[in-house]
């Protein structure tokens, strides 16, 4: 595991962290959220009675939690209970604090959103845009960001239909699209950017976001006249997707003497 430190602060107290490069995940210390959440004296301790408790309900949450060093106030590293973002939430979710309260009505909200936008899609396009416009977005990047993701279902569908599976194989056919138009794969086009959570496309200029929309509206083009079945076939049309948008690529870069990959804020 490549591994970086850093501390963060909520409420005037520190809550330490870790970033995994591989799995690309923050890692929170849980005896640290617990002392913000609850003000305990002994917040190890709370923990302890916390997760036993919920083990013995039967949840799960406490097996998705992984023991990390992390640094200690002595300048030493110690194994500490450690869990990702989504099993944080979680962890929040089961604790009575008043503090936790925000946290749960955030988590509501979220979720009554995610209804309402499977009722209605046009909704997390509307939402999309007030998040990116409130983020310093131009207007102009918006449009061609909301284009993306109209372009990326057409692919992910075109790809279920071809029998491949999400989450995992949709993932290393995105890998085969980026290395073939960018020359890079995304993570290293995420390292060359200086990313580490954040959504590489969110960080694409106009022009880059362009190319990748080329590449993939290739891949799906060529995929509904080739009709590839599973993901072997499928990586094969993914490398000549990507392959037209490099085409492009190295065309535009030759006309205007520099790179069409920038590691430039696009805000």
């Amino acid at each position: 595991m490549k591994e970086k430190h850093s501390v963060i602060l909520f409420n005037q107290k520190r809550i330490r962290r870790l970033y995994d490069d591989e799995k690309e995940l923050w890692y929170f210390s849980i005896v640290d959220i617990v002392a913000v959440l609850t003000d305990s004296f002994d917040p190890r301790k709370y923990w302890n009675k916390l997760s036993q408790r919920l083990r013995q309900e039967g949840s799960e949450v406490v097996t998705n939690c992984h023991q990390l060093k992390l640094i200690a106030s002595d300048g030493k590293k110690y194994l500490t209970d450690c869990a990702d973002t989504e099993t944080v939430l979680r962890i929040i979710q089961t604790i009575p604090s008043p503090k936790a309260e925000p946290f749960k009505l955030w988590l509501a909200q979220v979720g009554y959103e995610r209804i309402e936008e499977t009722e209605d899609p046009e909704l997390a396009f509307d939402r999309a845009m007030k998040t990116y416009l409130q983020k310093g977005y131009s207007k102009e990047w918006i449009n061609q960001r909301l284009k993306s993701i109209e372009v990326r279902k057409e692919l992910t569908d075109e790809w279920q239909n071809r029998g491949v599976k999400e989450g995992l194989e949709f993932a290393i056919l995105t890998d085969e699209i980026t290395k073939a138009w960018a020359d890079r794969s995304i993570k290293d086009y995420k390292k060359f950017k200086g990313l580490k959570k954040e959504n590489l496309r969110d960080n694409m200029t106009n022009l880059e976001l362009v190319l990748n929309m080329l590449a993939e509206v290739s891949t799906t083009e060529i995929s509904k006249k080739q009709k590839p079945i599973g993901l072997i076939q499928n990586k094969i049309i993914a490398k000549k997707g990507g392959s037209v948008a490099k085409k492009a690529r190295i065309e535009i870069e030759e006309q205007t003497g520099e790179s069409v990959i920038k590691n430039l804020s696009v805000k």
